[in-house]
């Protein structure tokens, strides 16, 4: 028998406020969709890990679905269901709604598809010491030391000197090789071990062994160079200078797991922010809206949206444009009405680092996705910073579907920060919030996500196209 509660306690109930654990208010039936959702993304994680594989996967994915490509001038119909491929590095997957776009605006959620990882130079390729070598530049914020010594894979495109493109994807099947970036032995690294945390591996330090079998000619003196250069020229056609109009990169060769007795966690490399980018794609894809809906799936967040297929490049203006301009709508009265989320991860709370967070606003594994007012750093700096109006009307939608949520910022006030695509969207005057999975680990090259936040976020993207 229930202890009845007191009238104090009851209306402490009735008023405060608590983070709610998913997976104990979820059912035994939503339990299992959030498991069989999972073996979805987790395949998703094991296609895409460069942001020219997560576009190709998500257009694979939207022709399955019977989406077709759009091109600018294309005419534009309700119940239309289309993508926008920017130079096969980011996409756009839409539905075209029934309702009046000038008066409800776009839906749109936005993640970027780009994670960090370890670029390869343009002129990359020495021989030292019986080893061969690949020089780097690592892209996007990593701590160095954490590259070493784990198996890489070798990822990117290459455009030979005859224009032909060629793909490259080695270290992913059981019997390719891997890659491998040197560490000092303990033995010797007491001077490595004395200085600060950014410096005990050095940026040039980043380079990737690629061989070490001498070619069979005496005359020779790289002859490991030659034996790399002639598999790479038997393989792919490649002589050294096609290194000058490639882009590879180094990326762990780590598979997407569960993780722990329960598996309710996965471990993977790249949930930043394909966490968030493959619910957005899937929430598009498999639910019809009464609103007009985009999943922007956008390249070089992780470097600040720089360059044409960053989020501050003009094309997703001029698509977002077109689209009006081919439904007959002002494209600056549909930019009034959207709505946006912008989706990207942010810091789940990690009792390991319990010093760097403010336990009342952080993020909490397992507590549904998080909605994070504003971000930036200091003083809010380069945040949105959404306004009060539209979170409460977000909230509404989530509470009205019953999705588990939360908000969060970054970590404590001063101890650091980060920024999002948020503010490229606000700047068109577009109301905008961010919204993303909590992640372990975040740009480390193996990060953590709970099964219940994924799901999660799957679930308020739904309920913010309804």
């Amino acid at each position: 028998m229930s202890e009845k509660k007191s009238n104090g306690q009851a209306r402490y109930d009735e008023l405060a406020y608590e983070k709610k654990n998913y997976f104990e208010e979820a059912s035994e039936a939503e339990r299992t969709a959030m498991f069989d959702y999972a073996e979805g993304y987790k395949a998703f994680l094991d296609e895409a890990k460069t942001e020219r594989e997560a576009c190709d996967a998500a257009v694979r994915m939207a022709k399955e679905k019977g989406f077709t490509e759009y091109k600018f001038g294309d005419k534009l119909a309700a119940g239309d269901k289309k993508y926008f491929v920017n130079r096969g590095k980011s996409v756009v997957v839409f539905r075209v709604g029934t309702e009046d776009l000038e008066k409800d605006g776009l839906r749109i959620i936005a993640s970027h598809i780009d994670a960090p990882r370890v670029d390869i130079k343009q002129n990359p390729l020495y021989e030292q010491s019986g080893m061969c070598f690949l020089k780097t530049h690592y892209y996007g914020g990593i701590k160095k030391y954490q590259w070493t010594a784990i198996p890489l894979a070798l990822h990117g495109v290459v455009v030979l000197k005859n224009g032909q493109k060629v793909e490259i994807k080695v270290g992913e099947s059981e019997d390719d090789p891997v890659f491998y970036i040197n560490d000092l032995l303990p033995h010797l690294g007491a001077e490595q071990m004395s200085h600060n945390g950014t410096k005990i591996i050095e940026g040039e330090q980043l380079n990737v062994v690629v061989g070490g079998m001498p070619y069979a000619d005496k005359d020779v003196k790289k002859k490991i160079k030659l034996t790399v250069l002639n598999y790479l020229n038997r393989e792919y056609g490649m002589c050294e200078e096609d290194f000058l109009s490639a882009e590879l990169c180094a990326v762990p060769a780590f598979r997407a797991r569960d993780i722990g007795f329960d598996r309710a966690l996965i471990g993977a490399y790249g949930h930043d922010d394909r966490v968030c980018a493959y619910p957005a794609l899937t929430a598009v894809l498999n639910n019809e809206s009464r609103h007009t809906v985009l999943a922007m799936l956008v390249d070089k967040e992780e470097i600040g949206s720089e360059g044409n297929t960053g989020m501050q490049s003009k094309i997703y203006e001029d698509l977002m444009e077109e689209i009006c301009i081919a439904l007959g709508a002002s494209f600056r009265k549909v930019r009034y009405a959207s709505k946006c989320l912008s989706s990207d991860v942010t810091a789940a709370y990690d009792p390991n680092f319990d010093t760097v967070y403010e336990k009342m606003n952080a993020a909490m594994l397992s507590c549904g996705t998080c909605m994070s007012k504003f971000t930036g750093s200091r003083g809010k700096s380069g945040s949105n910073d959404a306004n009060a109006e539209f979170v409460g009307e977000v909230r509404a939608m989530f509470d009205r579907a019953g999705v588990v949520w939360q908000t969060a910022e970054l970590g404590k006030v001063d101890a650091g920060g980060g920024g999002t695509v948020a503010k490229y969207l606000a700047n068109l005057n577009i109301d905008t919030v961010d919204l993303g999975v909590p992640v372990i680990s975040m740009h480390a090259p193996w990060e953590l996500i709970s099964k219940a936040d994924l799901y999660s976020n799957y679930r308020a993207f739904i309920a913010f196209m309804a």
